[in-house]
């Protein structure tokens, strides 16, 4: 359950990303003190949490369970094509490929 995109400059896709928040443009999505995302529409808050990390060539998003709750398969399909919807919107000239994996990865906490 793990986003995966490939970018020459993972730093800066997620600084912009975040700054597309801040500055208005992203409406759907917010960032906590720790910078994971979360869905801001009231069907999907706060059900999930993605956790960046950036590695050579490629901003990865690990997904976080809630503490008192499983995520749904039906909460995972939305957070990553929804996450990915709004990359492409407001970041598609600085990553070239997004991916989304179909089970949990070691680095997720489901």
């Amino acid at each position: 359950m793990a986003l995966y995109f490939l970018t020459d400059r993972p730093n800066g896709l997620l600084s912009t990303f975040k700054k597309a928040i801040d500055d208005g443009h992203v409406a759907t999505w917010a960032y906590d003190k720790d910078g994971d995302f979360t869905h801001t529409a009231q069907q999907w808050k706060n059900l999930a949490w993605l956790h960046p990390s950036t590695g050579t060539g490629q901003l990865v998003l690990n997904t976080i369970k809630p503490v008192d709750k499983n995520i749904t398969w039906e909460v995972y399909g939305i957070y990553h094509g929804r996450f990915i919807e709004s990359m492409i919107i407001h970041c598609h000239d600085i990553f070239t490929s997004a991916q989304a994996t179909a089970s949990p990865t070691n680095n997720d906490k489901v």
